[in-house]
């Protein structure tokens, strides 16, 4: 009896896994390319990083010939909750399919975005379903699914009377694909949406106020204003969905952290931005993609939307704007996050630039020190891809290995 009862203690006691030993032909430490390099992973950190190194003592090898081994890639704008406007209209989403099937399809999203080398996502706003991607970032942290790690926005906040669906009898309430609200009530919403799981705040600084109309600011200054200082006091990042010059303006002096879009930016926004630490998220995907949709094959001449994209992110670049790597996906495949990267490079981001952009700078941007470089101590997130993605930055849709928190992914 006390042999088995010896053994069946053995049984129930966590076995430490072997430490891994990485050997890519090449290492981005999320700032610089490092030839020759390993990485020696133990448990679910890096713990040890360079050339030359011991293998430790029953360590698994993984030789990765030909690859470059990164950080786990950050997604820095997503919407888990929305699947391609091609294959169905965000309207008919919102309005039209169920919850329980949005969060379902969700999951398939977050792993195809894993399976990307994407190891975590920003993902803002469920647009119509609620706090589903609270349950979904637990679903994922208790491994009911795998997935990315996720920040998380929930509602996302809008000023009433400036957001979708439209297009009903004036007076019939349907379901939007935010949450509405204004003056002081905004600071309570800003609230209630962190107590219900919000990691940061979104904020709609403009937006179109009626069909065929062009973007306008929504919230005034004083509103902005007064639900950042509630969210920092909170301890939450705030970004702001802002595309027109007056919406960027009242949202940079608001303090928010990120701009999503930026648009129709002009030099004098982009130079605040950089004069007040603000990040801009492009999502210079999410128009190329959307111009497809309406018939667009990807020549030049380009649709207005799309140049204006690349004007604003040339201004941007120049300014010195923190850039974040954010494509807007949900609007395209999940999976295909590399899309964002692929534009940012061809509209003439230098190459190891935009890997940055996608580790180390998402990283500091989203105030994420555990993630985003490969150095001791850090998370085990990490991604190899075939070839030289300095070179060619189409290298970064060829994943050949996913690692999360020292784990690969299958």
């Amino acid at each position: 009896m006390r042999h088995l009862l010896i053994a069946l203690a053995l049984l129930a006691s966590p076995v430490a896994a072997a430490p891994i030993v990485l050997r890519p032909a090449q290492v981005f430490d999320g700032t610089a390319m490092h030839p020759g390099w390993q990485v020696i992973v133990d448990g679910e950190k890096i713990v040890a990083v360079g050339p030359g190194l011991t293998v430790p003592t029953g360590a698994a090898v993984r030789d990765l010939p030909g690859a470059t081994l990164m950080p786990g890639m950050i997604e820095g704008h997503s919407h888990l909750l929305l699947h391609p406007y091609n294959e169905t209209p965000w309207d008919t989403q919102v309005l039209n399919e169920p919850l329980a099937l949005r969060t379902v399809r969700a999951t398939v999203a977050a792993l195809a975005t894993l399976r990307a080398g994407f190891t975590t996502v920003r993902d803002l706003g469920t647009e119509g379903a609620g706090y589903a991607d609270v349950g979904l970032k637990r679903a994922i942290e208790q491994g009911i699914v795998p997935g990315p790690r996720m920040i998380v926005a929930t509602r996302a906040l809008v000023a009433t009377g400036a957001y979708g669906p439209r297009g009903f009898e004036p007076g019939v309430e349907v379901p939007l694909g935010a949450e509405a609200v204004d003056g002081p009530a905004l600071v309570t919403a800003v609230r209630r949406q962190i107590g219900n799981g919000a990691d940061i705040v979104k904020l709609y600084a403009d937006y179109r106020w009626g069909p065929g109309e062009p973007s306008r600011p929504t919230f005034t200054q004083a509103e902005m204003t007064a639900a950042v200082e509630a969210a920092h006091s909170a301890g939450r990042q705030v970004t702001a969905h802002a595309s027109t010059p007056e919406g960027m303006r009242r949202a940079i002096l608001a303090g928010v952290d990120a701009i999503e879009h930026g648009s129709d930016g002009t030099a004098a926004e982009f130079k605040l931005m950089r004069e007040r630490g603000v990040a801009l998220c492009p999502t210079l995907a999410a128009g190329d993609a959307i111009a497809r949709y309406r018939g667009w094959n990807g020549s030049d001449p380009a649709p207005d939307a799309v140049l204006s994209d690349r004007k604003s992110f040339a201004l941007a670049r120049a300014a010195g704007v923190k850039m974040c790597m954010g494509g807007d996906v949900g609007v395209y495949a999940h999976g295909d996050n590399a899309r964002e990267m692929v534009l940012m490079s061809a509209a003439g981001m230098p190459n190891t630039d935009v890997l940055h952009a996608a580790t180390a700078g998402n990283a500091a941007s989203f105030g994420l020190a555990d993630r985003g470089r490969i150095a001791p101590g850090l998370l085990a997130d990490l991604v190899a891809v075939a070839g030289d993605p300095a070179r060619d930055i189409k290298a970064v849709k060829d994943v050949v290995l996913v690692m999360k928190g020292g784990v690969i992914v299958e």
